[in-house]
């Protein structure tokens, strides 16, 4: 036989078409299949007739009884016995009410009024005293009277509680719903509670007990969906949905209804305590822990209800249960909350989870008054505060992590491209609600944690702590013992940790300022949490381990910690206005006399500071970042972190400095250098999103340190640099690979920095200033680079610009021409000069020109006579761009082409001989100015505001009002200082406002124009990343040389001799002996004389553009004249675009230094070469 044949066989002769055994067998089970299939539809078709055809005989049944019932009981009077309520009455009633009132059905107009005669009924049964007559009674009869009551009974209350909740349905429709609700209301209060039965006897009061604790535990059981009932009519309740909550007023039966369902929430928590399933659970905490699920969860559950209700849900005998259960089976619940069905749900629930309701509920019920603010009395209430704080901290983390993951999901969602016309929706549509309405819910939700955000309430706190010894509670409880039996301070941090970051994710803005003003001025709060810190981070008994956890660490508190907590508690007793919000205002100063004013620039003011070596600023458990510690310590330095920046934003160099609160000077080091190790290796090893929002607060306080220090030192140089002094990159390594991890960013949108840019972006100052230097430059020369391969550098002539500027006209000729150009400003620049005479100058521009018309358009433009800038008041007479400015026809794109002006001179490494204000630089860093630092801009307005600040008498004798005046060209502007301010006068209540309304407009709002128009133009050369690699006084040293006195021995070695001198030639000899025993002004005059700026390039003179050059000038005495000792008559020149010093063949030192002195003093001898 044919192999294919072997296994083909023929069912019908050999006519047939033979198939193979496997088809066959697939074929028969397939046929197979087909037939069970059809057995088990038609089984399925039969089961279905019969229950339609039972549903409807019961639903005949169901009409037939209803409309016999209705005709029995229709216009009845008169009084039945017991058994015929329960027989008569009762068992026909159940039955088709049952039938007829369903979910999907509702409960229509009939149904209705057959529960209407029903229920009075009953409550006529029940109220009456005769035995025979009270339904009731049946509870204490026979066993069989016992267990139909019983049965009857749960019936009742299942349909009573489905009445309840289908009451927000009907309430609408029909106004005879709110009777029968309070009816069925009526019969469950009369049924679940003892005192309201009228025949009970000593005999059977145990029985009658016993019944009603059934019930209890029955209801409570969830059996009857009291709570889903009871959380469906109290969701249904007016919202009080605005930022100004108010207490609801119920009247009549809608009160009754209420009352009613909370008293039957409460009850079977009050009605038993047995026990249940599970060894040591009773009965009350399975109750409590629906309670928490379903009612807890209701959002502004407190605001829905009356007043005198709320306090029955504030009692102890149901807080409690509910604290304790919530700490016991946590997971659970919180497992429960989170599957709570949300696809029905209001919208408040899709923007905040249920957790965040739950602990918003309890924090009003356990510290909230009447009126939404924290209850004086809530901590001697009997309530556990241990349960109460650990119940808080257990749902905040829980809505942090759903917060963040809702953050982590709209961030990847956001970076998801998507070609579907539907989703040009963005993904934060917040369910629909305009940003309005959804603002307004987040202030309102914010609103119910007002009673924790009061000081009263943290103090509170501490002081239970402080019962228990702050030190060794610390010693015996970590975060994961959630059973112990004391309040330790680090449950307290834990509390007021999470909290803040709920505020600052719901309200980025101006959130978290709430709880950040009331931790700030808390006495003896931020010493406590740095102490705390302290001890763990820096032990005195030796090195810590990487994961230092606080449940093993040693936390004594030493005498200093006790002094300046005594500090900080007399600064805020002196300065009783610091309650004031910081959006007001923004310090809080101890007394500051007008001698204070130069305390920054005062060198006598400086404590000795002690450089020492790198190794002792490096905190040793920090090394690894967020990843190398614990959530303990994670937790207590995000607290102070978010704290101790907040309170830097308004603590005054004074108390800073002289006073030395909260923290004395030693103390302030290691903070900073805390925050530098900290931030430093967080950046190194990439921080993940978990520990984002610590980052950013450490990094927060770290800058707002790192920028006081800056003003006035109080570290040694080599902490800020110490958590770098042995990683960090060359430099020429750290900018090339920042530049490329910038292009990569900017292409794949990575979602994480990578750790170099990161640090360069975030922390420069871990690179020492002269290696910062070096890498502007280096950012500078790629630039350079990346455009010569564009072909813009070395490409066709049309690259270049050529100008033609008159001397006369240098600014306006320069911004007619320049101004238009941006960023191809970079490109090179050939200057034409006209004389005044209107002739062209001779010279050919080989970059000398160029570098003379930078600097002398700077010197016309910035002079103060031209109106864009002036001088400050202080000694130091640093620029500041002039108010009327803006009253000038173009006065602000003017100062937009001096940004590119500067920004031109910065690229090429020219120098300029002049210095911006510290405040107008921190613009263009882009940070804030704060009231000290209005001594450095206006010393007297400085003082006329500490005067104010300290007026002994009623500052309304001054006449002040909160508008500034400005004059400019003989015309005055009344500037208002805040809306209708010129109607408002300073008073002592409201002074500290006015003073610092007034230092933020003269620091900030009135030169916020100027420096953003600066901005533009100085950012289209310089990119704003690489402006951010210097503070205030760096950017001027960067902009006019180092501020030091010249290295002749550095000038000598690169300076270049033409004309025919050399570095042999006895002239020069004798002009380098001279120039050593110049004074520093007069080598400063000099250098300035050449170059035209005064100050030394600051990496020395090999950086110098062009090359510092002497230039031989011969110069032929006559014979007889040299003979008589006569030498060279002629001054020294200078041709300072090109930094050429022209020197006379002088014979003598003293010639030399003579005709050196007065050309450089007199500005004579300027030409062009």
């Amino acid at each position: 036989m044919d192999e294919p044949r072997k296994h083909q066989v023929s069912l019908r002769g050999a006519s047939a078409k033979e198939i193979t055994r496997d088809a066959l067998l697939q074929k028969v089970s397939q046929e197979r299949e087909l037939r069970h299939y059809a057995k088990r539809a038609t089984a399925a078709a039969i089961f279905v007739q019969r229950v339609w055809r039972s549903y409807i005989v019961t639903l005949k049944v169901a009409l037939q009884l209803q409309e016999d019932w209705d005709k029995n009981y229709e216009d009845y009077v008169g009084s039945l016995t017991r058994t015929q309520i329960s027989c008569s009455v009762l068992r026909p009633f159940l039955f088709f009410i049952s039938c007829l009132a369903t979910p999907h059905k509702g409960i229509q107009t009939r149904e209705i009024n057959c529960m209407h005669r029903c229920f009075k009924i009953l409550l006529e049964s029940v109220n009456s005293s005769d035995p025979k007559q009270n339904f009731c009674s049946l509870a204490t009869g026979t066993p069989e009277e016992r267990r139909i009551w019983n049965y009857e009974s749960r019936k009742l209350i299942s349909l009573c509680l489905f009445i309840l909740s289908e009451f927000d349905k009907c309430c609408a429709r029909d106004q005879e719903i709110v009777a029968v609700t309070a009816l069925a209301m009526r019969l469950v209060i009369h049924l679940t509670d003892l005192k309201g039965w009228k025949n009970i006897t000593s005999d059977n009061c145990q029985e009658a007990d016993r019944a009603v604790k059934d019930l209890g535990q029955f209801m409570g059981a969830g059996e009857c969906g009291l709570y889903i009932s009871v959380r469906r009519y109290i969701t249904a309740l007016d919202t009080p949905f605005s930022s100004q909550i108010e207490n609801v007023v119920q009247k009549d039966d809608k009160f009754l209804i209420t009352a009613s369902a909370i008293t039957l929430a409460l009850r079977p928590l009050r009605v038993t305590n047995s026990k249940v399933d599970g060894p040591g659970l009773s009965a009350v905490d399975s109750f409590a822990e629906k309670y928490c699920v379903f009612l807890l969860t209701i959002p502004w559950l407190v605001q829905r209800l009356p007043a005198v209700l709320v306090r029955a849900m504030k009692h102890i005998s149901v807080l409690s249960p509910c604290l304790r259960i919530l700490l016991i089976l946590k997971e659970k619940i919180l497992n429960q909350i989170s599957e709570i069905n949300q696809s029905q749900a209001p919208f408040c629930l899709k923007v905040i989870p249920p957790v965040g309701w739950a602990l918003a509920s309890i924090i009003c019920l356990a510290t909230a008054n009447e009126n939404g603010s924290l209850d004086s009395g809530w901590c001697n209430q009997g309530l556990d505060c241990v349960l109460y704080v650990r119940a808080v901290i257990i749902l905040a983390e829980d809505l942090l992590a759903r917060l963040d993951n809702v953050g982590s999901i709209k961030n990847v969602n956001q970076e998801i491209p998507s070609n579907n016309e539907d989703s040009v929706m963005p993904t934060d549509t917040k369910f629909g609600m305009s940003d309005e309405r959804h603002g307004s819910l987040i202030v309102s939700y914010m609103d119910l944690f007002k009673p924790v955000c009061q000081q009263q309430h943290l103090m509170d706190l501490l002081a239970i702590v402080g019962k228990d010894d702050c030190a060794q509670g610390l010693e015996t409880f970590s975060h994961n013992n959630l059973h112990s039996q004391k309040l330790g301070f680090l449950d307290v941090a834990y509390f007021y940790c999470y909290l803040l970051r709920i505020f600052s994710f719901l309200n980025p803005a101006v959130g978290q300022y709430y709880i950040l003003n009331m931790l700030s001025f808390t006495p003896g709060f931020l010493v406590s949490l740095w102490g705390t810190l302290e001890s763990a981070l820096f032990p005195v008994d030796g090195p810590t381990t990487e994961n230092h956890d606080l449940s093993s660490s040693k936390t004594s508190r030493n005498k200093k910690d006790g002094l300046s907590e005594r500090r900080q508690k007399h600064s805020i007793k002196d300065e009783g206005n610091k309650w004031v919000t910081v959006l007001h205002k923004f310090t809080g100063k101890s007394q500051l006399g007008a001698d204070s004013t130069n305390l920054v620039d005062d060198p006598s003011s400086h404590s000795h500071i002690v450089e020492g070596p790198h190794d002792i600023w490096d905190v040793e458990p920090l090394k690894h970042g967020p990843e190398g510690i614990s959530k303990d310590i994670s937790c207590l330095l995000h607290l102070f972190c978010a704290t101790y920046s907040h309170l830097l934003l308004i603590l005054d160099d004074i108390e800073f400095y002289e006073k030395q609160v909260p923290f004395r000077i030693e103390q302030q080091r290691r903070i900073a250098s805390m925050l530098n190790t900290f931030v430093y290796n967080g950046l190194c090893h990439n921080m993940g999103q978990q520990t984002r929002s610590l980052m950013d607060s450490a990094i927060k306080c770290l800058h707002l340190m790192y920028e006081r220090d800056c003003r006035h030192q109080f570290c040694p140089t080599v902490l800020w640099l110490s958590p770098a002094s042995k990683s960090r990159p060359p430099i020429a390594v750290a900018a090339r690979t920042h530049e490329v991890l910038s292009v990569n960013t900017r292409t794949d949108d990575a979602p994480t920095l990578p750790s170099t840019r990161s640090i360069i972006t975030t922390v420069p100052h871990v690179y020492p200033f002269e290696e910062r230097v070096e890498m502007f430059r280096e950012f500078i020369e790629m630039d350079k680079a990346s455009r010569k391969m564009a072909g813009e550098v070395d490409g066709p002539p049309s690259r270049s610009v050529g100008i033609v500027v008159r001397r006369g006209h240098i600014v306006e000729d320069g911004y007619r021409q320049l101004n238009s150009l941006g960023p191809r400003l970079k490109s090179s620049i050939h200057v034409s000069f006209v004389s005044d005479s209107g002739l062209p100058e001779a010279g050919l521009d080989y970059g000398g020109l160029s570098k003379e018309f930078l600097t002398d358009i700077s010197k016309a433009a910035f002079a103060p006579e031209y109106g864009l800038f002036s001088q400050t008041s202080a000694s130091d007479r640093l620029l500041i761009p002039n108010a009327s400015a803006k009253y000038l026809g173009n006065g602000v794109q003017m100062i937009e082409f001096l940004g590119r002006v500067v920004g031109k001179a910065l690229y090429e490494g020219i120098l300029l001989d002049y210095s911006f204000s510290l405040v107008f630089v921190q613009k263009l860093l882009g940070r804030y100015s704060f009231l000290d630092e209005l001594s450095t801009l206006d010393p007297e307005l400085y003082r006329n505001l500490m005067y104010v600040k300290h007026y002994d008498n009623d500052v309304k004798d001054l006449f002040l009002d909160f508008t500034v005046i400005e004059e400019s060209f003989g015309k005055q502007h009344v500037i208002e200082l805040k809306p209708s301010g010129k109607d408002i006068s300073v008073t002592n209540e409201n002074k500290m406002q006015y003073i610092h309304a007034m230092a933020d407009y003269k620091l900030n709002r009135q030169i916020i124009p100027f420096s953003n128009a600066f901005y533009r133009g100085l950012t289209d050369l310089i990119s704003p990343f690489w402006l951010k690699l210097f503070n205030a006084r760096e950017f001027n040293q960067l902009l006019s040389g180092g501020d030091y006195d010249i290295d002749i021995d550095d000038l000598r070695k690169n300076t270049r001799y033409t004309g025919g001198y050399s570095e042999g030639s006895r002239t020069i000899k004798i002009f380098w002996e001279v120039l050593k025993g110049f004074e520093p002004n007069d080598r400063c005059m000099l250098l300035k004389f050449v170059t035209s700026c005064s100050r030394p390039p600051l990496l020395g003179f090999k950086h110098l553009q062009p090359t510092f050059t002497i230039h031989k000038v011969v110069c032929n005495v006559p014979i007889w004249a040299s003979i008589g000792g006569q030498d060279v008559d002629r001054l020294p020149s200078a041709s300072t675009c090109y930094n050429t010093l022209k020197l006379p063949t002088y014979k003598r030192a003293s010639t030399l230094r003579e005709k050196l002195l007065y050309s450089i003093n007199s500005n004579a001898g300027f030409e062009l070469s």
